[in-house]
């Protein structure tokens, strides 16, 4: 029988120097996308999928992601005084959204040394990693889409998404080959290939399922001076070797990681929100383009 994925990695240990100078006093995951951090969707969509323990790789100046997460005993305790107790129930509510467990990385040596970094958590299982930049709206969670598949085939699986030829060149690619619906048998993974040489149009977005097998691999990853080292390495070596999988996500993909990403994103949940979509809505209709 197939242990069920409890765990989920997120990196969070970027600089944000896109986003300068609003990342120069906070961290990028925590800019809002309406009312809520961008990290807190992933979240979301972590404990949505199953998740448990919620395990943040971060870096220096990545306090408030920690204290996001924590008990606020002192702004609780002014909202219920004020009578605002949905306010209250709502800040409580994110400190127990999952277990919460923090590392350090020392050095930004690459994702793939984060993942490393929390390497000592995970006790010969499959985990989930999510990246920040990766949000996806859509009626089943992303994450949970990728443990179908990993529940099938009992393999690493990483999260696809069909893209432009303008944007190949900007991301990792795959060599794949159908294997029924929307999943994917993955034979090597390409990083910012040219357009001539790409094998898809399939790129790679940033939520996947890891097993044993590609923490090892990324552990023998040997990288030149100054590169860094990236889980797509390790994968790409698996799926050389072994089996990886991956499925073409149902949904939109919304890549945060650019500023005009970031603001189709904030735009598209705005749309969504239950306070905001209809008059939101009606706002852009008055545009004058």
């Amino acid at each position: 029988m197939i242990q069920k994925i409890t765990k989920a990695i997120i990196p969070v240990a970027g600089l944000g120097t896109r986003f300068l100078p609003a990342t120069k006093a906070q961290p990028k995951e925590m800019l809002p996308i309406v009312d809520k951090p961008a990290v807190q969707y992933l979240v979301e969509e972590a404990v949505a999928s199953g998740i448990k323990d919620i395990i943040f790789v971060t870096g220096r100046e990545k306090r408030t992601i920690e204290d996001h997460f924590d008990v606020a005993p002192g702004l609780e305790r002014i909202l219920e005084e004020k009578g605002k107790r949905e306010h209250a129930r709502m800040v409580r509510d994110i400190s127990n959204l999952a277990r919460f467990a923090y590392v350090r990385q020392k050095y930004p040596r690459g994702d793939g040394d984060a993942i490393l970094t929390a390497a000592h958590l995970m006790e010969n299982e499959a985990v989930a990693v999510l990246f920040g930049d990766d949000l996806i709206l859509g009626k089943t969670p992303a994450l949970k889409q990728l443990m179908s598949a990993y529940e099938k085939y009992a393999a690493p699986v990483v999260a696809l998404a069909e893209v432009p030829e303008e944007v190949i060149p900007t991301k990792g690619v795959v060599q794949a080959e159908a294997v029924g619906g929307n999943v994917f048998r993955v034979r090597g993974i390409v990083e910012k290939p040219k357009l001539a040489d790409a094998p898809s149009n399939l790129a790679v977005v940033g939520k996947y399922i890891i097993t044993p097998e590609v923490l090892a691999a990324l552990a023998q990853v040997r990288t030149k001076e100054g590169e860094e080292l990236r889980l797509a390495h390790a994968l790409d070596v698996v799926a050389r070797k072994g089996e990886v999988y991956g499925v073409k996500l149902e949904g939109e993909w919304l890549d945060c990681g650019s500023k005009l990403g970031f603001l189709k994103a904030t735009v598209r949940y705005g749309l969504e929100h239950s306070e905001t979509g209809k008059e939101f809505k009606e706002f852009l209709r008055c545009l004058k383009m």
